[in-house]
């Protein structure tokens, strides 16, 4: 039994790729999870996630948190320059590129303003919201969709906005 397609028959081998394909990319995201739920457990036992924590730092009470951001830019500031120095690629082979920034006062201060009250009034940042999740504070649900919303809302309204 013969049937006519416009399209020709498939190659067993372009479908056993396409099979190891999908199970690296499931791979790849199992890596991403483990390497979550890792840094979801540093934030807790460092006391990231932690109100208090936070409160103390925005009422310039302790150190804790100024420290563990600072060595946070020391890291980066670090990983970018041997990126551009060593000309780094990407696990699948692709160069590292890294736009050069568009200066402009204005929106750094209006985002770093609107970020700076959002994280005093919450007690927390973007970055600990699953680990806060995960720690057994549902009421920061609450937070995480206001986060989605109002990432939401930015990509709304990006095109109308000065940049």
């Amino acid at each position: 039994m013969s049937t006519t397609t416009d399209q020709p028959a498939r190659d067993h081998t372009e479908e056993q790729t396409e099979t190891r394909d999908t199970w690296v990319s499931l791979l790849g995201l199992l890596g991403y999870l483990v390497l979550g739920i890792l840094f979801g457990i540093i934030f807790t036992k460092s006391e990231v996630i932690s109100w208090f924590r936070i409160q103390e730092m925005f009422r310039f009470e302790a150190f804790h948190m100024y420290g563990i951001i600072g060595s946070a830019i020391v890291v980066a500031a670090l990983s970018v320059q041997l990126i551009k120095r060593y000309d780094v690629h990407t696990a699948g082979g692709d160069p590292i590129e890294i736009p050069p920034k568009q200066w402009s006062n204005y929106r750094y201060w209006a985002g770093g303003i609107l970020f700076g009250m959002g994280w005093a009034l919450l007690g927390a940042c973007p970055g600990p919201i699953f680990a806060l999740i995960g720690a057994g504070y549902p009421v920061i649900l609450v937070a995480l969709a206001s986060a989605v919303l109002g990432t939401w809302a930015y990509g709304a309204l990006r095109p109308r906005l000065p940049h």
